[in-house]
């Protein structure tokens, strides 16, 4: 390869990178081939007068449920951790009030026309009630997507203003996650915006806050149907009894991987790897074949396999994260990943590294340097997991011709690989969230718009064009999404893999205050355990600085 193509190769992958970092045939799937605000109550710490006490089963659909958390805030019983969410209670009004949830069986079912005890309510009627004299509602949105994607929100937030004559959103990009958390929690509540983008890791630090009109007070109050809605996405935005954002850009990791070399090892590049064992086989035909130079690319990133390899394993193979069912059924007082399961799939991805079959990329900033990897000209990687959420890009930007010798044809897209042959993930991305006090008719302007992103039609529109989960079950037999999973069902698999998740709280994935913050010491003892430190007691380190975040999160709130 001559010097000015080895460059133009990695310009090309820098571009693609730096878009992905922006966002993080058939119609089957290849699956089958800081804190403010006046504090709420503590919920599920005691029980309401005349409804429910220690040891009290809780149902959300009248069933009788296999297990009991216990509502004093005990640890709960062993199998609290793996209790089938359909048959749990995570209602959204708060722990005082009698509402329900559709759950994980997806069945639409009354809910009352009440607010959350404690929380602010969420007057979804102020529109109607509103002089159309005064004017249309202006709102702003501070959201997190830039370049395709930011193109891909602005199409549908022109389209919601062009729709009704009563609201104007005006979108603010704060261009990242990291700017936004910091920018919202350093600003005052005149300088906060209506409405604000969050990722799924501040959903404990959010509710804290107080801050916001939690959605399940509009679900409530306007009885609004939610039964064509994820129950997974829905679920991950869910603790202490109370639906606080409404899930919007949801992604999840997925194996990338060059089919090229898949072929030229003698592998059949539309049935990737699925356990780990099998991304160990893979990486050892293709090094052995010198089709790559390594089977796969790791990384550190805490916003990619050093922050969520440990929480996805783990809910892959229905192990809880922390106690109290991740910190659902109650506060988690402590993180449970110090185990041998643990050493074991850990070791067994330091032992890849070690032989050659792996190698570490580093913090992976933007999940840049995974991608990189895989078209490096002088040691490339053939596999790498990475979210989602950038496959709209990489392939727009693949068939723009950037790499030199690559199109979007010659990359592959599997479930990620885990401990178990059943493809699943926790859900990631994020969440839409309604600040409080910030005016009765900007409120229900901000729910009226949020109804317009959710849609069939919109969320058709949004997973088609950026590659997103969506997060309404009938977008996906809607055009374009419907066009767009048959004609390449790459597309489909991240969607599948929420769908395939297990209904239960290990599944969902850990709701933790200093989520954030624990997600950097994982990182670091991932970068650790590449680098040959024994797993045993990187995990030790790890265990013991994540229970100081919680004990330190706990005093502060």
């Amino acid at each position: 390869m001559t010097t000015q193509t080895t460059t133009a190769v990695r310009g090309g992958v820098f571009a693609v990178a730096a878009l992905v970092a922006a966002g993080c045939a058939s119609g089957d799937s290849i699956l089958n081939a800081g804190n403010d605000g006046t504090r709420p109550p503590t919920p599920r710490t005691t029980a309401a007068p005349g409804a429910v006490g220690p040891g009290t089963t809780l149902s959300l659909t009248g069933r009788a449920v296999p297990t009991t958390i216990d509502l004093t805030g005990a640890a709960p019983s062993p199998a609290a951790a793996t209790m089938p969410l359909a048959a749990t209670t995570i209602p959204l009004g708060g722990p005082s009030g009698p509402s329900g949830f559709a759950g994980a069986a997806g069945s639409a079912r009354p809910l009352p026309a009440t607010a959350p005890v404690g929380y602010a309510p969420c007057p979804v009627s102020a529109l109607d009630e509103r002089d159309p004299a005064a004017g249309p509602v202006r709102i702003t949105f501070w959201h997190t997507m830039t370049n395709v994607l930011e193109e891909s929100l602005v199409a549908l937030t022109d389209a919601y203003n062009a729709s009704q004559d009563r609201v104007v959103v005006e979108l603010s990009n704060q261009n990242g996650y990291e700017q936004v958390i910091d920018t919202y929690f350093q600003s005052g509540h005149a300088d906060r915006p209506h409405l604000v983008q969050m990722p799924d890791y501040m959903v404990q630090q959010m509710a804290d806050a107080n801050t916001v009109v939690p959605i399940g007070a509009c679900i409530q109050t306007e009885n609004y149907d939610i039964s064509a809605l994820l129950p997974r996405a829905l679920l991950q935005y869910q603790t202490g009894g109370v639906q606080w954002s409404m899930p919007f850009n949801v992604s999840n990791p997925v194996l990338y991987y060059n089919r090229v070399m898949f072929e030229e090892a003698g592998l059949d590049p539309d049935d990737p790897p699925l356990t780990l064992e099998e991304l160990r086989e893979f990486s050892e035909a293709l090094v052995d074949s010198g089709a790559a130079t390594f089977g796969w690319a790791v990384d550190t990133g805490i916003d990619s396999g050093g922050g969520w390899f440990l929480e996805q394993w783990f809910a892959r193979a229905g192990l809880p994260y922390s106690d109290n069912g991740n910190g659902r059924g109650a506060r988690s007082t402590e993180v449970l990943f110090n185990v041998p399961e643990a050493v074991d799939m850990l070791g067994f991805v330091q032992e890849m590294v070690l032989d050659g079959l792996a190698v570490n990329v580093g913090d992976n900033p933007g999940a840049q340097d995974v991608l990189l990897k895989l078209a490096d000209p002088e040691q490339p990687a053939a596999m790498g997991i990475t979210t989602s959420a950038g496959l709209g890009t990489v392939m727009t930007v693949l068939d723009g011709g950037l790499i030199p010798g690559l199109t979007s044809d010659d990359i592959g897209i599997g479930p990620m690989p885990g401990p178990t042959d059943t493809p699943s993930a926790i859900v990631g991305g994020a969440s839409l969230y309604i600040v409080r006090d910030k005016g009765d008719a900007e409120s229900a302007a901000a729910w009226d718009y949020i109804k317009y992103l959710i849609s069939a039609e919109s969320q058709s529109e949004w997973a088609a064009t950026t590659g997103y989960v969506p997060v309404n079950v009938d977008a996906v037999e809607l055009d374009p999404l419907a066009a767009t999973y048959a004609a390449d069902p790459r597309f489909r698999v991240a969607y599948d893999q929420v769908l395939a998740g297990a209904d239960d709280f290990a599944s969902v994935g850990p709701v933790l205050g200093p989520m954030r913050e624990i997600r950097s010491v994982t990182a670091q003892m991932m970068a650790h355990i590449y680098d040959g430190t024994a797993v045993e007691d990187a995990l030790a380190a790890a265990t013991e600085q994540a229970n100081l975040l919680i004990i330190d999160y706990a005093n502060r709130n």
